[in-house]
């Protein structure tokens, strides 16, 4: 280990002794996206759920869910729910714009068709391991399309970085992810341990000292379909140090999206 890593992982214990000496333990909340069907990559993921007994929000695709995937968690010793990526992950922004499937319904009004057909379907496959809650593909949303959520439906919103508001619409409730282990330019990779540890240490340092919303809980992001080896001997090593940490509540999606998981 380098001299920065392990810098990077005393500046995380360092911070959680902070929260500790405070009389707080930190909530943190794991989502992994782009899930469809049965994998080695994913059999990986959620042995190492098991094994972390860290609870998973496994994020699937809709149209590419399939029934085999219910099955391989019903199989699995995993604490896993499964909440709505997007409908297809297909781009429909403009050109030249940054990725985008959930544009505007006054763009591309069949979005308010998919996303509903699409909860329908993940409820059929997954029946009470689905929660109503919608992760965009890229993390981008239309804001008129996000008020229009509950009418579809929707329960919860998670996108990535700190949230602006905790109810950005009514019967609404938004939780993100702040720590995506991956760095995606100039070439997909794992992000290093000094900078993915910064990222985790520093919103629970915002959230503890009143810089973020202190009950938000800090979410951890992963992308089983396209680790690299660094990236699955981080995320196992965090995910152990964090379950074995007095002042860390590792919480489940089911808990965060009822409201129940602030601290």
């Amino acid at each position: 280990m380098s001299a920065a890593e392990a810098g990077a992982w005393q500046g995380l214990e360092h911070e959680l002794g902070a929260w500790a000496a405070a009389g707080r333990r930190a909530g943190i909340w794991w989502r992994d996206d782009d899930a469809g069907a049965p994998c080695p990559a994913l059999e990986r993921l959620l042995a190492l759920a098991a094994a972390s007994r860290a609870p998973l929000a496994l994020a699937a695709i809709p149209a590419r869910a399939e029934p085999a995937l219910a099955e391989l968690l019903d199989r699995s010793a995993a604490d896993a729910v499964v909440l709505q990526h997007g409908y297809a992950h297909s781009n429909h922004a403009a050109a030249g714009a940054k990725k985008c499937e959930l544009v505007g319904p006054a763009v591309r009004p069949a979005i308010l068709g998919e996303l509903r057909q699409g909860r329908g379907r993940l409820h059929s496959i997954f029946g009470s391991r689905f929660r109503p809650v919608l992760v965009p593909p890229w993390n981008r949303i239309d804001a008129e399309l996000t008020r229009q959520l509950p009418a579809l439906g929707f329960a919860g919103l998670s996108t990535y970085k700190a949230r602006a508001a905790a109810v950005p619409a009514a019967g609404l409730r938004q939780v993100n992810c702040h720590l995506d282990i991956l760095q995606w330019r100039p070439q997909r990779c794992f992000l290093g341990a000094p900078a993915a540890l910064a990222l985790l240490t520093g919103h629970l340092a915002a959230r503890r000292q009143g810089d973020a919303d202190p009950d938000e809980p800090s979410g951890i992001l992963s992308h089983h379909q396209v680790h690299d080896a660094a990236a699955w001997d981080f995320l196992a090593a965090l995910l152990d140090r964090l379950a074995r940490h007095p002042a860390v509540r590792l919480l489940s999606a089911a808990e965060i999206f009822a409201g129940k998981g602030t601290v």
